[in-house]
């Protein structure tokens, strides 16, 4: 009950952007690589400011183990993106249009696997679910 009291009060505090005043939005990923070391899963998160505030983020151990740095970030970076892809729409269904969201992610091969659209032998193992993420880069 002293939960709900608490909510109760906080009924003046949010999130406020005037109207006609341009909205930013950047998304930023990222991920350990077999951090746990009982099950060598691991972590990843993602998080979404707008105009410098957070307003999503998301952490979550992996339920299988990457099988290298570049796949747990690439995975993450998948995750990112689809956050913002929800939040581009709710944004222009509010009538607010944003061309290009930037994506940050501290991996290069990461980032590099992105931009090769060739399949080779070492990147053989990223499911064809994660590759989406090369059609929104």
């Amino acid at each position: 009950i002293n939960t709900c009291l608490w909510l109760l009060s906080l009924t003046n505090v949010g999130l406020w952007y005037p109207k006609g005043v341009s909205l930013s939005l950047i998304g930023y990923s990222d991920s350990d690589y077999a951090e746990c070391r009982l099950d060598r899963k691991s972590t990843s998160g993602t998080c979404h400011l707008l105009r410098s505030a957070l307003v999503s983020w998301h952490s979550k151990k992996k339920t299988c183990v990457a099988l290298s740095t570049a796949k747990a970030e690439y995975i993450a970076a998948r995750s990112c993106c689809a956050q913002i892809l929800w939040m581009k729409q709710q944004l222009r269904d509010y009538g607010t249009g944003l061309s290009k969201i930037p994506l940050r992610c501290d991996n290069t091969s990461a980032i590099n696997l992105t931009k090769n659209l060739i399949l080779h032998s070492s990147t053989k193992h990223i499911e064809i679910r994660h590759n989406f993420l090369r059609d929104h880069v």
